[in-house]
Formats: C-alpha cells, structure tokens, sequence
C-alpha cells in the first residue's frame, strides 16, 4: 500500500507573560544578571496580539499566504505588516488566555488551578468557537479564589501569569522528584495542549473524523515521565484522548530538529506495510525556546521575535488516488559514518535519496530544510538558514555536473522556499511546507518536493553527531493518469467490482463444492 501525506495543520500560540517568565533566555539572565538593562526593557519590546497576527511569516505558517509572497517584502519582515487574520487555511493563532485555559482542560491529574475572574472572562471568549467544544468548557469548571493560587505559588506552584497577573497556578506533582517539579509540569503541559490544538486544526480543516486514526507519533523535543524513565513518555496518547481519537494508540519518537522528519517515515512505513490506515504526527511547542534570541534582537532595536509556540499534525493515510506519496524506496539518512562536514550532511540527505530514485538535484520541484525564518536568525548571527542549504544543495548540483554555475542563485529562488516557521527547534525542520506543497502538487504546480530534518544531537552530550533524514512528496501518478480520468474509476466503484468478483468467486466454489 503505498502511503500518502493526506493532509496538513499548522498551530502558533502567542505567549507574551511566558517569554518573560519561563522561555529559558530571560530566566537564565534573571540568575546570572539580574540588574541587566536586558531585563529591563525586555517587556517593552514584547509584539501584542494583533502585532503577531499582522506578520506576514505566520501569515504563511498557518497559509494565507504563499511563502514565495515573503520575497516582495522588504526585509526585516517585521517592519513591515500585513493585514492578518486569525484563521487560516492550515491553522490560526491563538492569544495566549484561551491557550492557558486549554493548560487547564489538558489537567488528567488536578494539579492546574485558574482564579473565578480569568475562568469566567475566558469561557466567555471559547464560547462558539470551532476550536473548543463543551466539555472543554466544563473542564474549567468555576475556578477558585485567588488566594488559593497564591497560597500555592508560595508552595512550589509555577505561577500562569497573563497581562502581567497571576491569573493561575500549576502545582507540582511530587515533593521530591525533579521530573515532576511545578515547571516540569507547566512544560509537559504546553506540549500537550498545543498538540491537542494542532489535531483539532487537522480534523476541522480535513474534514477527517478523529475515530478513524489508528495510530498516533508525537515529535516534540520534551520527554514525559518521572524518577524511574525520565523520558518514558507518552505524549502522543495523551494528546489523541483530548482529541476524539477514541480508535488510536501511539508512541513518542524524540531526535531534536530531526524528530518530525524520522517521524513521518516511521508512519509511511506503518501505513505502507499494511499496519494502519491512518497515522497522525503531531507535535506541540516548547516554552524554553521563548525569546531565545531576544537579547540580540532587543540589542538591534527589533521586537521579540520568538513569541510563538508552533504546533502541527500530519496525517499519513493509504492511497487515495489523489494526494501526494511518500516514495519510502528513495530516502536520505544521515548514518554514523556520515561525517559533519556541511557537504557531507547535505550528500548523505539529499543526492543519495536521489540517486536511489535517479533523480537529478534539479528534479526536485522545491526543498525544505531547516525552514528557519531568516528575521530571527539574522540578527542573532546565523544568517539566513534556508538559503544556506539551498546554496549548498545547488553547489552539488554544480559539481554533480547536473547544473551551471551561473544557474546557482537561480536554483536557490527557483528550487528553494523563504523560511518563514518560529525556532521552536523540531517545528522548522522541514515540516512547514508540507500543507503548501499537499496543495501545489495536487493543483499541478509542483510534481516533487523534498523534506529534510536536521538535528543537533551533541545537544544531548551524549554524542558529537549531527543527525537527518529526508523523503520525496510525489504527485500522485495514478490521479493524473488519462485512462484514470477517461474510465472514471473511483474509490467506491473500484470496492464494487471487487465485491462483484468476490460473490461471483464464492458461487463458482460452491457450484463446484456441489458437483
């Protein structure tokens, strides 16, 4: 059965109060620098709502507009706003009240508390949104009175602050276990209720009913558990029980930025074998990457940029005559042998899935990797990270003798796509094209797409190794084929011949049985 990626949801969640109070950049300078004139401004310097919701990369992240659009922008795209929304074909963005109510229907355990005020203002916002249902409303209940949570925040509680109060609080869950600490918990949390959101995009932008997913991943870079398996998980199973995914079971698949990429393999594989139907790949954001490079973009007079959790699900079906395939027979990996040299890398993930499928660098309609959005990334030093590997990717084709010299910024515009996701770290890593390119290869625009994710496993200090794997997103042929579209076979009369040929097999048998 050869695997489809069906379709695609994109999730962004705005969280000022959090990039003050738990992204790891600000908390690291309140220890090491207290009096810093960082800390100082940092609020200052924090987009509202509507700010996030006008810039046009998220504006691409959740698919209103096409990432090429990003190239008749002036950069920084900042400077620059455009007319938001939202919704979006893929997603929206969420302000962060709703989001610290979902941290509180995602509670399986009691330990999240929000006062009487913020409970009864936010119900109020939820209330008929297509996002929310009414036991998630039931799930807030009343909330409790605000000296409660402050007696609790004294208590080891991790305080939920929105507009600059305490509007809530998450206890810990053990006295002494540092995997289950107040902030442990808060980040467990973030995962779980962003991916939750993620889903949901999913089924009310596919249509898909939530019953039918079989089997669930979840890629985020956080690890659940306790003293005993710090890591044990599972994130995906929690996640497919507040979704309606009554019909699933599932597993974590953690490889840092690479984990997305890994992760919807092992799902083409499942569905390729015959395993499962359906496989969803999800992942929610993470609260430590907030204002990771906020001091430098403070520094150059920017606003905070990485004020976003991202989110997104994948779903992974059989073939439907219609959606892109995943070509399992040609993918790239990054083995231990590889090397870490930028050529080595780049070889090991791209020409040799290619030459697999001979196939040319050039045969690829459009790569993505390391889908960074260069506004971010530039201010703090690393340049512009996509054009980088798109750079790189051209340089090979040159030297592979499959392009000129002159053709290679031509190749990096025509070949590659602006970067336009948050550092959330797993969330660019090749991912964020997946709903746009769904929709230009089914529209007859694009014919092959290459995703690539990347990792930094020397994070982990448990190895110097880089890591990555890569897959090609193909037209699916058998749509597109004349005698397909002449005959006009489709799901339903393809299963009644098949069950014509099965009672006419059963009646010569039994004609037989009886002679």
């Amino acid at each position: 059965m050869r695997p489809v990626l069906k379709s695609a949801s994109y999730l962004l969640v705005h969280t000022p109060d959090m990039i003050v109070h738990n992204g790891t950049t600000v908390l690291t300078e309140k220890i090491t620098t207290p009096d810093s004139e960082f800390l100082k401004t940092v609020e200052s310097k924090i987009r509202s709502y509507e700010e996030v919701v006008n810039y046009a990369p998220n504006q691409v992240y959740i698919g209103n507009m096409k990432p090429e659009a990003l190239r008749e922008i002036e950069e920084p795209w900042c400077n620059h706003p455009v007319e938001g929304k939202r919704e979006g074909k893929y997603g929206s963005i969420v302000p962060q009240d709703e989001f610290i109510a979902m941290l509180k229907v995602s509670d399986a355990f009691d330990l999240v508390f929000l006062n009487q005020e913020f409970t009864a203002k936010v119900k109020e916002v939820m209330q008929g949104k297509e996002l929310y249902n009414e036991s998630d409303l039931t799930a807030l209940k009343d909330g409790v009175e605000q000296s409660e949570i402050d007696k609790m925040v004294a208590d080891h509680a991790e305080p939920l602050i929105h507009e600059g109060k305490t509007v809530g609080c998450i206890k810990r869950a053990h006295d002494i276990d540092t995997n289950l600490t107040a902030h442990i918990i808060f980040e467990n949390l973030v995962v779980k209720a962003s991916g939750i959101l993620a889903a949901r995009e999913l089924f009310l932008k596919s249509g898909l009913s939530p019953e039918d997913v079989e089997y669930v991943i979840e890629c985020s870079e956080e690890a659940c558990g306790d003293m005993n398996q710090r890591g044990g998980g599972n994130f995906a199973k929690a996640i497919a029980e507040k979704s309606g995914m009554v019909n699933a079971t599932g597993s974590d698949t953690r490889g840092f930025c690479a984990a997305p990429t890994h992760s919807l393999i092992h799902a083409a594989a499942l569905v390729a074998s015959g395993t499962y139907k359906h496989v969803l790949v999800v992942a929610g954001g993470a609260t430590a990457k907030l204002g990771m490079n906020a001091k430098d973009h403070v520094k150059k007079g920017l606003p905070v940029l990485e004020d976003v959790l991202g989110g997104f699900a994948v779903l992974v079906s059989e073939d439907d005559g219609v959606s892109p395939y995943v070509d399992l027979s040609a993918t790239g990996r990054h083995t231990v042998g590889t090397g870490s040299s930028p050529q080595a890398v780049i070889t090991s993930l791209v020409t040799n899935a290619l030459d697999k499928a001979g196939l040319k660098i050039t045969d690829i309609d459009k790569y993505s990797a390391e889908m960074q959005n260069p506004d971010i990334t530039k201010p703090a030093g690393a340049g512009d990270v996509p054009a980088a590997n798109y750079k790189m990717i051209g340089a090979l084709a040159v030297k592979r003798g499959e392009m000129e010299k002159s053709k290679l910024n031509d190749f990096i515009k025509e070949h590659g796509v602006p970067g336009f996701a948050p550092t959330q770290g797993h969330i660019p890593s090749g991912v964020p094209i997946i709903g746009y390119a769904i929709d230009e290869i089914k529209e007859g625009r694009l014919n092959k797409v290459m995703v690539v994710g990347k990792g930094s496993l020397f994070l982990g200090r448990m190895t110097n190794l880089f890591d990555g794997v890569s897959f090609i997103m193909e037209k699916n042929e058998v749509a597109g084929a004349p005698e397909a579209q002449e005959s006009g076979m489709d799901e339903s009369k393809v299963k009644n011949l098949i069950a014509q040929a099965m009672r006419k097999l059963a009646e010569t048998l039994a004609e037989e049985e009886e002679n």
